[in-house]
């Protein structure tokens, strides 16, 4: 293999013959020095050695970039790493990796919530469940929509959500003084408002810092800063719920409402203790006037399966069945959506103040304690989370939850002055208040 010394002239005037795949002109001042070229004209410097009994062969790079003394440099380099017992060929890759490690790195800095963000909406889910709730699916988009659209009700643009302005940060960026200063604005307009966006930010940074790929670019820790938390509004734990006296008036404002279907689904929270959405949710296929048994959708399990009291069973067969859900709606959603209007107006006629939808709910819990039913026993029928009960809890078959809850029914209907046929064919309920 014939060597000469490298010159420009000779580096620039080195041609592969056309009959060849490639050439090479090798160094006689640096061994292992070697330039490379193709039929296509495009050469460059190249380092062969031998590696632990095999040849090694390395690009450094062509003639454009790499002068003959930087070359002959990095060639004694490449040798001086084989002397030391180094594959150079390793190095370079190890270079190379870390190079695009710290690319990806750059990359991954710059990501910012609102890419995030989307991800969070299809792939987070809240515990013990496989899938948001629709609800809250909605106030979660709703708290980051970017706004500026027209509003469905009434006139002017929308207003951008209160995590909006958080949608832009990078995710390293997010951390107690970001968050600090992006509450203390949204706070002004309101801080309850405030509080509830911070509590459904500090979802999504929980679920960041279980996923690789963003664990290390967040703290997770940032939500709970103490200047943060400090000026959080008292969580004031409701309590309302209706008398026993006020059943009556509550009763005849709810069954005088010209909304049939908002009338007979506000009756059956009370009557069932059940969570509005779980109610609102609930499809004819899941009411089995058969053997008496609803199946609705639970906050806990999955599901959860109570008796069908007798004047619910009634209540609920005067309703039209015009599409799946029981208590259908003209709505997108096809169902019952809001009564709070409904219900507001039924308050009015019975002069009662504070009584909320959820009230209806620790009514029943009340109201059932005092009709006499187990605490076990209401709260299965409610779908309370088991825990140990001074009667000791232990889950009881539907048909041993049956009397309970006719009980706890009938002591209702004794309150608002109802009576009935249990034995009135379904559909053709016969009520009279007294």
């Amino acid at each position: 293999m014939a060597k000469i010394a490298f010159t420009a002239g000779r580096v620039s005037g080195f041609k592969c013959p056309p009959d060849k795949k490639q050439a090479f002109l090798w160094d006689a001042t640096v061994p292992g020095l070697g330039l490379r070229t193709t039929p296509a004209g495009k050469p460059a410097y190249v380092f062969q050695s031998v590696y632990q009994g095999k040849d090694v062969r390395l690009t450094i790079g062509s003639p454009v970039a790499w002068s003959i003394p930087k070359a002959q440099e990095k060639a004694r380099e490449l040798q001086r790493q084989i002397d030391e017992g180094h594959d150079p060929r390793d190095l370079k890759r190890d270079v190379l990796a870390a190079a695009a490690e710290k690319k990806a790195a750059a990359a991954a800095q710059a990501v910012t919530v609102g890419e995030v963000w989307p991800l969070y909406l299809a792939q987070g889910k809240p515990k013990r469940r496989d899938t948001w709730k629709p609800g809250y699916r909605a106030d979660l988009e709703a708290m980051a929509a970017p706004g500026g659209v027209e509003k469905k009700r009434g006139k002017g643009l929308t207003r951008p959500g209160p995590l909006s302005p958080l949608l832009a940060l990078p995710l390293p960026d997010v951390n107690e003084d970001s968050l600090k200063i992006w509450f203390d604005r949204e706070a002004q307009a309101s801080k309850h408002q405030a509080a509830r966006a911070l509590m459904m930010f500090r979802g999504f940074l929980r679920w960041c810092a279980a996923r690789p790929e963003y664990k290390k670019l967040i703290d997770r820790e940032a939500g709970k800063a103490p200047a943060i938390l400090e000026n959080l509004p008292q969580a004031a734990r409701r309590t309302d719920a209706l008398e026993a006296a006020q059943v009556p008036g509550w009763w005849t404002g709810v069954e005088q409402l010209s909304n049939r279907t908002a009338s007979v689904y506000l009756r059956a929270l009370l009557l069932t203790g059940a969570r509005r959405e779980e109610l609102a949710a609930m499809k004819w296929a899941d009411v089995d006037f058969q053997w008496r048994k609803l199946t609705i959708a639970d906050k806990v399990e999955a599901t959860r399966t109570i008796p069908l009291s007798p004047y619910l069973a009634q209540l609920l067969a005067t309703l039209p069945r015009t599409n799946e859900y029981v208590f259908a709606s003209t709505g997108k959603a096809g169902r019952i959506a809001d009564t709070r209007a409904s219900h507001a107006k039924a308050l009015q006629s019975a002069s009662i103040e504070g009584l909320t939808i959820h009230g209806l709910r620790r009514s029943f819990s009340l109201l059932g304690e005092a009709a006499g039913a187990p605490a076990g026993a209401i709260a299965q029928v409610m779908g309370h989370k088991p825990s140990a009960t001074a009667e000791g809890y232990r889950p009881r078959s539907v048909d041993a939850l049956r009397p309970f809850l006719e009980q706890i029914e009938a002591h209702i209907l004794a309150l608002a002055g109802v009576q009935f046929d249990p034995k009135a064919e379904p559909g053709k309920l016969r009520a009279v208040v007294a």
